[in-house]
């Protein structure tokens, strides 16, 4: 293996890493608490990330697809999964951000809390967890632009398995022709 196809294979296993933990990164702050801090009469039902923006795990599990994707293609296929993979981090950033929003909050506090919520309602904002998922799509979205504009470079998992057509064959003579022919898939009972 040359330096340059080490080095590349270096770049997409970073590349993995950095963009699989954006995506765990907002799975995990859908799943946990945006509203602490509610202030009604009666016990209320908080909301998570995944309650306030349901788009938000389906992203992040496209997300991780996408990574798997992005091993299994090479070319232009891996250049429209890693546009694709953008695309969730865009969306996944979009529905953060909305999430965070009064009007949605207060919304989904009255019509999961009828009884409760009937008076005024006051709450605070987790801002760790909207973070969270923020720099997780923010992560997702580079893993994509990164995939787009260098990930032809990189390698597709089935190169190691591919013969080189300009590779040169030695020629053997007599069994071991016939387990070289074998090993190539050709029937060596067949006459050329």
């Amino acid at each position: 293996m040359g330096s340059g196809q080490g080095a590349g294979r270096r770049e997409l296993w970073l590349w993995v890493a950095l963009t699989a933990a954006g995506c765990l990164l907002v799975l995990l702050a859908a799943g946990r608490p945006w509203v602490d801090g509610v202030r009604a009469s009666g016990e209320l039902t908080v909301p998570t990330g995944g309650d306030l923006s349901p788009v938000l795990t389906p992203l992040a599990l496209a997300g991780l697809a996408g990574v798997v994707a992005v091993l299994a293609t090479k070319g232009a296929g891996r250049r429209v999964v890693g546009a694709l993979l953008a695309l969730c981090g865009i969306g996944a950033a979009a529905a953060a951000w909305g999430a965070t929003g009064r009007a949605g909050i207060e919304t989904w506090l009255r019509e999961h809390n009828v009884l409760s919520a009937a008076g005024p309602l006051e709450w605070d904002v987790v801002t760790a967890w909207p973070a969270a998922a923020g720099l997780g799509a923010l992560l997702m979205l580079a893993g994509g632009v990164l995939a787009v504009i260098r990930g032809g470079r990189w390698a597709g998992m089935s190169d190691r398995y591919e013969r080189a057509a300009d590779r040169p064959r030695p020629r053997a003579d007599g069994d071991r022709a016939l387990w070289d022919a074998l090993d190539r898939g050709d029937d060596p009972t067949e006459s050329r």
